[in-house]
């Protein structure tokens, strides 16, 4: 069907002195838009249709293989008193921590596996992670938030992280000069605990989120809201870091300081792995971000607002699996509750969809789009892009693309 000249797109109210969105990821015409999306929306009826035991027994294996890596990691750990082994023990240790945060738990708490019989220990209301992040206040911030209002500035908690300005639509201030540096040091190393401070609504309790409404997950701050942010945070952070650095530790008496450390390094390897691969889902200055009043206008439209706020990255198969698939950011983002196995199933579909629709889908190697991710945020540490050393750093990670 050929094209018209007349275009739909979102609504959008910007802020005084901040640019409306670039919506030319979204170049057709209102029934050209409608065949996108029903062509998607049958993608996932298919795929839906599909969903059951072959699903059910896919994250039991990958159960399986997550508790006997812990085990292998802990004693190795716990018994090792020569480098080798203790280095084992410590990637095994990482491999559970990584399955578990995102290839099972990312995946259950979406609800990918609530509908199958027999998935009752996945089920997202009362599945519990196994990383430092309060289960329900994730959810809220999300599960309904991020992935209703993706990249939408004001409705979005995703697009700054405390003192990370991600988008031009978060006003500049003097700390996200430094904030490529805070990235790396402090953002990646830490990252599950600080996801939790996020989510929970602690950053908002300390700093704010840097933008006019002032907070993501508090109204005000009060003594009733600081208190109720602690105990989110701390009913996670309290059993978790209790058992990882003192009941662990403790168990092996003297050496208590290789346990120790074993599982801190363990904890930074997931850390630094998360990180890597979530900076890369929404970031760089190709991807889509939307004003202040953004919304779509139908199903076609959404699905391609979903498609310009995200990237994709080719990894392998058991790559993949650590990234819990996030690497296919695109199809999860347009099918979220769908298991991973299946999103693998989909993006070949998917990509081909968006190839006839003329829907751009970026899709590059994973160290080219880590590189693009960090050279936007290099770029945003300036109000003025590239207009000193924080900034230049961009140039830099561009070069080396």
């Amino acid at each position: 069907m050929p094209q018209t000249s007349t275009q739909t797109t979102p609504t959008t109210t910007p802020r005084p002195g901040h640019p409306a969105p670039d919506l030319s990821n979204l170049p057709l015409d209102a029934d050209r838009m409608t065949e996108f999306g029903n062509a998607l929306d049958k993608v996932r009826r298919d795929i839906e249709a599909k969903i059951g035991d072959e699903d059910l027994a896919y994250v039991q294996s990958m159960q399986r293989r997550s508790d006997v890596l812990q085990w292998i990691g802990r004693g190795l750990i716990h018994f090792s008193f020569e480098p080798v082994g203790f280095s084992a023990g410590v990637i095994s240790l990482w491999l559970h921590k990584q399955l578990e945060a995102t290839e099972i738990g990312h995946t259950a708490l979406h609800g990918a596996f609530d509908k199958i019989d027999g998935a009752e220990r996945w089920h997202s209301e009362t599945y519990k992670w196994r990383i430092p992040i309060d289960e329900p206040s994730w959810h809220r911030g999300h599960n309904q938030a991020h992935h209703q209002y993706t990249n939408i500035a004001g409705k979005d908690p995703d697009i700054h992280f405390g003192p990370v300005r991600l988008t031009e639509h978060t006003p500049h201030n003097t700390g996200h000069r430094f904030q490529l540096f805070y990235t790396l040091l402090f953002l990646f190393p830490n990252f599950a605990a600080l996801m939790n401070m996020h989510f929970t609504g602690m950053v908002d309790v300390f700093q704010g989120n840097g933008r006019p409404e002032k907070f993501d997950f508090i109204e005000k701050r009060s003594l009733a809201t600081v208190r109720d942010a602690s105990w989110r945070a701390m009913r996670k952070f309290v059993p978790y870091y209790g058992k990882e650095y003192v009941l662990f530790p403790l168990l092996a008496g003297p050496f208590f300081w290789k346990v120790l450390l074993g599982n801190w390094l363990s904890e930074v390897m997931r850390d630094v792995y998360s990180a890597a691969t979530i900076l890369c889902g929404h970031v760089g200055d190709d991807v889509a971000n939307y004003a202040e009043g953004t919304r779509a206008h139908g199903r076609g439209q959404w699905y391609a607002m979903q498609v310009g706020s995200a990237n994709n990255f080719d990894v392998p198969l058991p790559v993949s699996q650590l990234c819990g698939a996030l690497d296919l950011q695109i199809e999860h983002h347009l099918f979220p509750r769908f298991p991973t196995n299946r999103l693998r199933e989909a993006a070949p579909q998917v990509q081909a969809i968006c190839e006839e629709y003329g829907i751009e889908y970026k899709k590059e190697s994973w160290p080219r789009t880590l590189r693009k991710a960090l050279k936007h945020v290099a770029e945003l540490s300036r109000e003025q892009p590239n207009a000193n050393l924080f900034g230049r750093v961009g140039h830099v990670l561009d070069a080396m693309a």
